[in-house]
């Protein structure tokens, strides 16, 4: 009998756990947030400074830090983004405000890396300006400032370095003694200066991305020259350099956006033949420590 009474009691429990299944799956499910204002979707770039910084540079351009602001998404509730500045690629999460036309958002780095901090920004005309904070007062610059432009990144193999730049190396240097000769024939040591390693004039000459290079286009070449011809590779991929030494060099640049912590997938086949050539030559290469200390 109590097996009859078992069986017979199977399809309701049955049905009383379909039906709270169906009551559990209505509570979860939660209906997506409209995006708005995807017009500003995409990457904000420009300069990334602090007050004494541009106080001290002046009207001089491209000495500062890149920043680049990617906005992905914006509900009424949330703003997902990413900022890269300084070889650091964040994540942002924060929210937009409207206040008579005005827009402005807070944003916020995850707090778990010793240089995040708050973005506040402000829309103004076509420019993303406004403050970073840092989380850690003790920084040495815990607040800097910025100007941002709506910039598309494409990548394009014959963009080259602009010609009017001068390209040392002003990360490392070493102290050598200069000889001078007076006109009565004594030969005076003066005492010993910085000297910084500096490019020549084929960092404008090879494009490491449309020509396959052979030896002799390389083999005379500077150790410093090597290596920017290979980075300009990585630039034109968006690459974002974490040693100052080539942030140094493409951060001015007006086509270097950076966007991708890894672009070994990106490179063609040229361009991977070309930077197995480059590195074997840079092995052995010497530099010309010919750029005297500023």
């Amino acid at each position: 009998m109590k097996k009859i009474l078992l069986l017979a009691l199977i399809p309701f429990l049955m049905l009383s756990c379909r039906d709270t299944k169906k009551t559990n799956t209505t509570k979860n499910t939660t209906v997506a947030q409209q995006e708005i204002h995807k017009e500003l979707y995409g990457f904000w770039v420009g300069d990334f400074y602090t007050k004494e910084e541009l106080e001290y540079e002046g009207d001089m351009q491209g000495s500062f830090d890149k920043l680049n602001i990617n906005i992905k998404k914006i509900t009424k509730d949330t703003v997902i983004a990413q900022s890269v500045v300084a070889g650091n690629s964040r994540p942002l999460l924060g929210k937009l405000s409207e206040d008579g036309g005005k827009i402005t958002f807070i944003l916020d780095e995850p707090g778990s890396h010793k240089y995040d901090g708050k973005f506040e920004v402000a829309l103004v005309g076509d420019t993303l300006i406004g403050k970073w904070n840092a989380y850690d007062k003790e920084l040495k610059w815990p607040e800097k400032e910025f100007k941002l432009l709506k910039k598309k990144f494409e990548y394009n193999a014959s963009l080259m370095l602009p010609t009017e730049a001068s390209y040392v190396d002003w990360s490392e240097h070493k102290m050598i003694k200069r000889v001078d000769t007076a006109e009565d024939g004594r030969v005076d040591t003066l005492e010993a200066n910085p000297f910084y390693r500096s490019a020549s004039d084929q960092i404008f000459k090879l494009n490491a991305s449309t020509n396959l290079l052979k030896e002799d286009d390389v083999k005379n070449l500077r150790k410093l020259d090597l290596q920017i011809i290979k980075n300009t590779i990585f630039a034109r991929h968006g690459y974002v350099f974490k040693k100052p030494t080539f942030r140094n060099f493409f951060d001015p640049v007006e086509w270097y956006v950076p966007v991708k912590n890894n672009v070994d997938d990106d490179l063609t086949s040229i361009e991977n033949k070309n930077i197995k050539l480059l590195d074997r030559f840079t092995k052995y290469a010497e530099d010309n420590y010919d750029a005297f200390g500023r």
